[in-house]
Protein backbone atom coordinates (compact mmCIF):
# COMPACT_ATOMS: atom_id res chain seq x y z
CA UNK A 1 0.00 0.00 0.00
CA UNK A 2 1.65 3.61 -0.92
CA UNK A 3 2.45 6.22 1.65
CA UNK A 4 -1.27 8.31 1.79
CA UNK A 5 -1.69 12.34 2.83
CA UNK A 6 -3.20 13.17 5.90
CA UNK A 7 -4.84 15.77 4.92
CA UNK A 8 -6.96 12.99 2.67
CA UNK A 9 -8.01 11.74 5.71
CA UNK A 10 -11.04 13.14 6.08
CA UNK A 11 -14.17 13.19 8.83
CA UNK A 12 -17.92 13.08 7.16
CA UNK A 13 -21.14 13.61 8.75
CA UNK A 14 -24.13 12.34 7.39
CA UNK A 15 -27.35 14.48 6.68
CA UNK A 16 -29.69 12.65 7.67
CA UNK A 17 -31.67 11.52 4.10
CA UNK A 18 -31.76 8.54 2.88
CA UNK A 19 -29.94 7.38 1.35
CA UNK A 20 -27.68 9.14 3.36
CA UNK A 21 -25.44 11.92 1.57
CA UNK A 22 -21.95 12.69 3.62
CA UNK A 23 -20.68 16.65 3.80
CA UNK A 24 -17.10 16.83 4.62
CA UNK A 25 -16.31 18.67 8.59
CA UNK A 26 -14.50 21.96 7.31
CA UNK A 27 -11.62 23.29 8.47
CA UNK A 28 -10.02 19.98 9.98
CA UNK A 29 -6.33 19.70 11.10
CA UNK A 30 -5.90 16.14 12.46
CA UNK A 31 -8.28 13.09 11.99
CA UNK A 32 -7.39 9.97 14.19
CA UNK A 33 -8.90 6.64 14.03
CA UNK A 34 -8.63 3.59 16.93
CA UNK A 35 -10.29 0.19 16.66
CA UNK A 36 -10.41 -1.84 19.06
CA UNK A 37 -11.25 -4.93 20.44
CA UNK A 38 -11.95 -6.82 23.53
CA UNK A 39 -9.79 -10.36 24.00
CA UNK A 40 -12.30 -13.15 25.40
CA UNK A 41 -9.73 -15.43 27.39
CA UNK A 42 -10.45 -19.31 27.02
CA UNK A 43 -7.51 -20.50 28.39
CA UNK A 44 -7.56 -23.73 30.15
CA UNK A 45 -5.80 -26.66 31.58
CA UNK A 46 -4.69 -27.96 28.16
CA UNK A 47 -3.49 -24.74 27.43
CA UNK A 48 -0.15 -25.83 27.85
CA UNK A 49 0.90 -22.73 29.67
CA UNK A 50 -0.18 -20.64 27.01
CA UNK A 51 -2.90 -18.04 27.13
CA UNK A 52 -5.38 -18.95 24.38
CA UNK A 53 -8.07 -16.24 22.85
CA UNK A 54 -11.39 -16.73 21.22
CA UNK A 55 -11.66 -15.41 17.81
CA UNK A 56 -13.99 -13.51 16.41
CA UNK A 57 -15.92 -12.65 20.03
CA UNK A 58 -15.77 -9.64 22.73
CA UNK A 59 -16.86 -6.04 21.85
CA UNK A 60 -14.99 -4.06 18.82
CA UNK A 61 -15.29 -0.75 18.72
CA UNK A 62 -14.19 2.32 16.77
CA UNK A 63 -12.93 5.76 17.95
CA UNK A 64 -12.68 8.91 16.14
CA UNK A 65 -10.96 12.01 17.12
CA UNK A 66 -10.44 15.52 15.29
CA UNK A 67 -9.44 18.95 15.51
CA UNK A 68 -9.13 21.70 13.47
CA UNK A 69 -10.46 24.86 12.81
CA UNK A 70 -14.29 26.24 13.31
CA UNK A 71 -15.62 27.18 10.08
CA UNK A 72 -19.07 27.40 10.41
CA UNK A 73 -19.72 24.79 8.08
CA UNK A 74 -22.69 23.24 7.41
CA UNK A 75 -21.10 19.45 9.10
CA UNK A 76 -19.53 21.39 11.98
CA UNK A 77 -23.11 22.29 13.00
CA UNK A 78 -24.73 19.12 12.78
CA UNK A 79 -22.06 17.70 14.80
CA UNK A 80 -22.61 20.46 17.50
CA UNK A 81 -25.99 19.63 17.58
CA UNK A 82 -25.89 15.90 17.70
CA UNK A 83 -23.00 16.77 20.49
CA UNK A 84 -26.03 18.96 22.66
CA UNK A 85 -28.86 16.52 21.57
CA UNK A 86 -26.90 13.08 22.11
CA UNK A 87 -28.18 12.00 18.77
CA UNK A 88 -26.35 9.01 16.62
CA UNK A 89 -26.31 9.28 13.32
CA UNK A 90 -24.13 8.50 10.21
CA UNK A 91 -20.51 9.00 9.30
CA UNK A 92 -18.05 8.61 7.27
CA UNK A 93 -14.02 8.16 7.17
CA UNK A 94 -12.52 8.85 3.58
CA UNK A 95 -8.74 7.48 3.03
CA UNK A 96 -7.01 9.25 -0.30
CA UNK A 97 -6.94 5.77 -1.38
CA UNK A 98 -10.85 5.76 -2.00
CA UNK A 99 -11.28 3.58 0.56
CA UNK A 100 -14.30 4.64 2.88
CA UNK A 101 -15.32 3.23 6.22
CA UNK A 102 -19.09 3.97 7.35
CA UNK A 103 -20.84 4.10 10.22
CA UNK A 104 -23.25 5.37 12.92
CA UNK A 105 -21.68 6.99 15.87
CA UNK A 106 -22.16 8.95 18.87
CA UNK A 107 -20.34 12.38 19.66
CA UNK A 108 -19.13 12.22 23.16
CA UNK A 109 -16.85 15.52 23.29
CA UNK A 110 -17.41 18.62 21.32
CA UNK A 111 -14.43 21.31 22.80
CA UNK A 112 -14.16 25.07 21.27
CA UNK A 113 -11.50 26.87 21.79
CA UNK A 114 -10.38 30.41 20.94
CA UNK A 115 -7.00 32.96 22.20
CA UNK A 116 -7.67 36.51 22.21
CA UNK A 117 -5.64 36.97 19.07
CA UNK A 118 -6.03 33.59 18.02
CA UNK A 119 -8.82 31.89 15.57
CA UNK A 120 -11.80 29.47 17.23
CA UNK A 121 -10.87 26.18 17.08
CA UNK A 122 -12.40 22.74 17.79
CA UNK A 123 -11.86 19.21 19.02
CA UNK A 124 -14.34 16.67 18.61
CA UNK A 125 -14.66 12.69 19.74
CA UNK A 126 -16.57 10.12 18.32
CA UNK A 127 -18.03 6.07 19.55
CA UNK A 128 -19.19 3.73 17.09
CA UNK A 129 -22.42 3.14 17.86
CA UNK A 130 -23.07 -0.81 16.12
CA UNK A 131 -21.11 -1.67 12.54
CA UNK A 132 -18.66 0.28 10.98
CA UNK A 133 -17.51 -1.06 7.86
CA UNK A 134 -15.61 -0.79 4.39
CA UNK A 135 -17.35 0.36 1.71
Amino acid sequence: MPVEKGSAFLLKVGDGGAPVAYATVAGMRTTQMSVSGEAVNITSKDSGGWRELLSGAGVRAVSVSAAGLFTGSAGELRIRNHALSGTIDDYELSFESGERMRGRFLVTRLDYAGDYNGERSYTVSLESSGAVASV
